[in-house]
């Protein structure tokens, strides 16, 4: 697995990785995310503005919320396993 860097090194380009934020109660959290520039938020349209630029991860299927993460990582591949076989 990598070790954690600090966000200001994450890619931009839209591509997803694992990042770590705290929310409100003070709990550590990690989430599949992506940043969103303001100009490819609105190439899907609706209401945007430049406070609306960030970091982004789903709650749920339905559901999305920009967050604040303090570090990444690059997100593990689907059939990664850190544990060994025996």
């Amino acid at each position: 697995m990598s070790k954690k860097q600090p966000i200001s090194t994450a890619p931009k380009d839209g591509s997803k990785v694992q990042v770590f934020w705290t929310d409100e109660d003070g709990q550590e959290n990690e989430s599949i995310g992506q940043y969103r520039s303001l100009d490819r938020l609105k190439a899907t349209g609706g209401q945007w503005d430049e406070t609306d630029a960030g970091w982004w991860i789903f709650t749920d299927s339905n559901t999305q919320k920009k967050v604040s993460p303090h570090s990444w990582q690059p997100a593990a591949k689907q059939g990664d396993d850190e544990s060994e076989d025996e």
